[in-house]
């Protein structure tokens, strides 16, 4: 008996948990627009440092990232990110650039592919959670998958960086009317080896009660400076988005 008591107590209380859960799908696309800076020198000590971002051109560029997340009492947040990206430089150096172990001839054409691709799993707590307000601030698991590629007529090398990079997330809306809202949410660290930010501020406008579109502008910026690499970059978007809740 007393086994299935704490049965029926534990189904109880998971469906009463999910009674209260919600999902939330958040689709983003816009532009890239702008590279203000994407400094890179590879290898760190050998390599040549060049900022593509000022010496070769850059077209605006489609973007989109998926998040999928998962709501338990209207406090406790888990949330999957998938965003992938790659940016295409070309153009010509001004001086001879040594990349990975290959010298690229100064006013010779080349293109330049930058991929940082982020998948990422966060925890979000909101410690206000109101009519009005939703504020949270929680920890991200980073999983980066980035590859420099230097190509030209005559050459062709590429640099692969994957690593995990541990972030704070933080998430901030308000909504004084029933329509109209501002959004600031975000995951950044730094440290002595590098640093990353990936923030989106803007405005919000409700559809509905499970549904709302977004749209605004979003800064990825950051990089490291290690042993064998040397790069940080600020990518500029802008962004547009559908939240839909069930």
């Amino acid at each position: 008996m007393k086994a299935k008591s704490l049965f029926l107590l534990l189904l109880g209380l998971v469906c009463a948990s999910a009674a209260q859960a919600q999902i939330r799908l958040d689709l983003e696309s816009g532009l890239v627009f702008g590279t203000p800076y994407n400094r890179i020198r590879i290898p760190n000590q050998s390599g040549t440092l060049v900022d593509i971002g000022k010496e070769l051109d850059v077209k605006p560029k489609v973007f989109f990232r998926l998040r999928a997340g998962y709501t338990i009492n209207n406090r406790h947040t888990i949330s999957a990110l998938y965003a992938p990206l790659t940016v295409r430089y070309d153009g010509a150096f001004q001086e001879n650039v040594s990349f990975n172990g290959q010298v690229f001839e100064a006013g010779k054409p080349v293109e330049v592919d930058y991929k940082f691709n982020s998948y990422r799993l966060t925890y979000r707590y909101d410690f206000v959670a109101n009519e009005h307000w939703r504020v949270g601030a929680g920890v991200t698991a980073k999983i980066r998958d980035a590859k420099v590629r230097y190509k030209n007529d005559t050459q062709d090398t590429n640099f692969d960086n994957f690593g995990f990079v541990p972030l704070i997330n933080f998430y901030a809306s308000w909504q004084p009317g029933k329509r109209w809202g501002v959004l600031v949410e975000g995951d950044a660290l730094g440290s002595k080896q590098g640093r990353a930010e990936d923030i989106f501020a803007g405005a919000t406008y409700a559809l509905g009660e499970q549904a709302f579109v977004k749209l605004g502008y979003r800064v990825v910026e950051g990089g490291a400076d290690v042993d064998r690499v040397y790069t940080f970059n600020w990518i500029n978007y802008a962004s547009v988005g559908l939240v839909v809740e069930f």
